[in-house]
């Protein structure tokens, strides 16, 4: 199957079928869409300034506090391909309550843990939570401008996560920093009253072994810039397993029909790629700044700021222009930011133009995740939809992970 398909317009809605009942599914706002999966980006980001605070508040240090941040990463990675399984076998519904009772409770547990081991399970529990909704979300977007709303929501509210986290341990405490993934609760009636997700029964039996498999892959990559020797072996070998177990059970957790269909294999790992190439910026290009710059601490992270949500705001326009330009003049926008951010951080003999880089760089794993995103999904049938968005996100995860790694083997060989 050809990556681009010409014969639908970019911003087409994904068909779906109709219930038997014959009423058609009802279109959700993209607002409700965004408010439903966005402050999932503020919540894994507002630690970042307030790991010091968090660390003397368990007893710990703060390289230790950071496995909290660690331990939400890795809950949203696996907890993408789980909860889009959930989707498909017990309904949009049934998702988003459990959705709600992980963020309630994680959020309880993170506001009264004595312990880190704890307020760890507290994170990954709004993890998953929050994992849930984007599922739901991107599912029911169904076109490349409604998808960029929730990406470049996730770009604005990754960018300002922060500050805000900063801020709200400044006047209350940090524990209430962490609470802000509970925002998304407020979307929850509008989106369960008003959506419809229809597909057909699910009446194979839930393949245990292979969702086992991928959570354990899914998890040695994450550990990788952690422990990077055993985590490469670990991953190896769960990789091995994984494929014999596909061969096995074509049809189970990982669908092999998904694996060989070529338009969603190559839009995850082109997801994964520019979240890769966006979080190693994010990381490295503040360090390049206070190293080759006489900038303060708060006129690098403000101009950083400007220039993150000046890329969020750019793939939002990229997405309201999708229909205009069509696939391939829109994969070639994105395969040329890119790459030029990159080299630019590589190349640039002027410092300054490295905040250009953050732009582009947000702009494109924004725009790529909406874009994408809705290729990846309407390149499978409709009842593998849920799955192949989960499969996709998790992709785009693992780019999460490697990327703070590549950031630390380029600033210490700086």
């Amino acid at each position: 199957m050809p990556l681009l398909d010409r014969s639908r317009p970019l911003s087409a809605p994904v068909p779906a079928p109709t219930p038997s009942s014959g009423a058609g599914p009802r279109t959700v706002p993209a607002v409700w869409l965004a408010l439903l999966a966005t402050p999932l980006a503020a919540s894994a980001n507002s630690p970042v300034l307030i790991l010091d605070d968090m660390a003397r508040s368990f007893g710990v240090r703060t390289a230790t506090a950071t496995w909290l941040v660690t331990a939400f990463a890795w809950a949203v990675a696996v907890g993408t391909p789980l909860t889009a399984a959930l989707l498909r076998r017990r309904g949009l519904r049934a998702t988003l309550r459990l959705s709600a009772v992980l963020i309630v409770t994680g959020t309880a547990v993170v506001a009264t843990a004595p312990w880190l081991p704890l307020a760890m399970t507290g994170r990954v529990a709004q993890a998953l939570g929050g994992a849930g909704l984007v599922t739901v979300a991107m599912s029911l977007a169904g076109t490349v401008r409604r998808m960029g709303v929730i990406s470049a929501g996730f770009g604005t509210l990754g960018a300002v996560g922060p500050l805000l986290g900063a801020a709200l341990a400044d006047t209350a405490s940090w524990r209430v920093s962490l609470a802000v993934g509970t925002v998304a609760l407020l979307a929850l009636p509008v989106v369960a009253r008003r959506a419809d997700l229809p597909l057909p029964p699910q009446s194979t039996p839930f393949d245990g072994r292979g969702a086992a498999l991928l959570v354990l892959l899914a998890t040695a990559l994450v550990l990788i810039p952690r422990h990077p020797f055993p985590a490469i072996t670990a991953s190896l070998s769960a990789a091995a397993l994984l494929a014999l177990h596909i061969r096995s059970r074509p049809t189970g957790f990982v669908p092999l029909s998904l694996l060989r269909t070529r338009t969603f294999v190559l839009s995850t790992l082109l997801a994964c790629a520019f979240a890769t190439s966006y979080f190693t910026l994010l990381f490295t290009v503040p360090q390049l700044l206070h190293d080759h710059t006489d900038w303060s601490t708060s006129t690098i992270g403000t101009g950083q700021l400007a220039a993150l949500l000046a890329g969020s705001a750019l793939s939002m326009a990229l997405a309201v222009a999708a229909t205009r330009l069509g696939h391939p003049r829109v994969l070639a926008v994105l395969l040329t930011t890119g790459t030029l951010a990159p080299l630019t951080a590589l190349l640039t003999p002027w410092p300054p133009l490295l905040l250009l880089v953050a732009t582009l760089a947000v702009f494109t794993t924004s725009a790529g995740q909406a874009t994408l995103a809705v290729l990846a999904g309407r390149a499978v049938p409709t009842a593998q939809r849920p799955t192949a968005i989960g499969l996709f996100n998790l992709g785009y995860q693992l780019g999460g992970a490697f990327g703070p790694a590549l950031a630390a083997l380029i600033v210490l060989g700086a």
